[in-house]
């Protein structure tokens, strides 16, 4: 019933910037903690960024300068702004949220099928 959809992903050159948004759908009351996480071909899967709930966030050293992680509680959507992209950014990105049903209850964690991300050098 509740099910994380990524989108955002695609082809784009070095230098550039994507954007990958998260929507949480289904029957559920907001998200909490929530972050990225990418696999690249025959590595892996690594973490990326964290945002909390009260907007605190966290980012991979990789990363860090370049990417951004952002929430919008009223859609129940998180987002991914990456900049500056490298070859090595180059993988899969997945989403995962923990979801709230109602208030104070917590229905448990819940990944996305995730999106690819290719940049071209």
């Amino acid at each position: 019933q509740v099910q994380l959809v990524e989108s955002g992903g695609g082809l784009v050159q070095a230098g550039g910037s994507l954007r990958l948004s998260c929507s949480a759908s289904g029957s559920i009351f907001s998200i909490g903690t929530a972050g990225w996480h990418r696999q690249a071909p025959g590595l892996q899967r690594e973490w990326v960024a964290t945002i909390t709930s009260d907007g605190s966030t966290n980012y991979a050293d990789a990363v860090k300068g370049r990417f951004t992680i952002s929430r919008d509680n009223a859609k129940n959507t998180v987002y991914l702004q990456m900049n500056s992209l490298k070859a090595e950014d180059t993988a899969v990105y997945y989403c995962a949220a923990s979801v709230y049903v109602r208030l104070g209850m917590r229905r448990g964690d819940y990944w996305g099928q995730g999106t690819q991300v290719t940049v071209s050098s």
